[in-house]
């Protein structure tokens, strides 16, 4: 997993973009600076407590979700992230091929 910044930017861009807001939008509902919402957006800053709580009610989430990293990640990147771990472990390969069998 990516470093915390980095996937929570990601995370706030993400349920951003599924409102429909743009960062000027999101920041002026939260009260932020719009570079400051870019900058954490992009990994480069990690908001305070208090902008945290700023962007959860402006996003009208709860805090908590803005760390479902896990859930949220890209297709590609759920798939890469299984293929390294599936060449490490042939178990692993073939309990998630009886899976998938399972489940198509």
């Amino acid at each position: 997993m990516g470093n915390i910044k980095n996937l929570l930017g990601k995370r706030i861009k993400e349920i951003r973009k599924k409102r429909g807001l743009t960062q000027e939008r999101l920041a002026e509902l939260a009260g932020i600076e719009t570079p400051s919402l870019s900058n954490i957006e992009n990994g480069k800053n990690y908001p305070n407590n208090e902008t945290l709580e700023k962007l959860s009610c402006a996003l009208n989430v709860r805090p908590y979700e803005l760390y479902m990293f896990d859930y949220y990640l890209p297709p590609e990147e759920l798939i890469n992230e299984m293929l390294e771990y599936m060449k490490k472990d042939e178990s692993l390969t073939q309990k998630m091929y009886q899976y998938f069998l399972c489940v198509k």
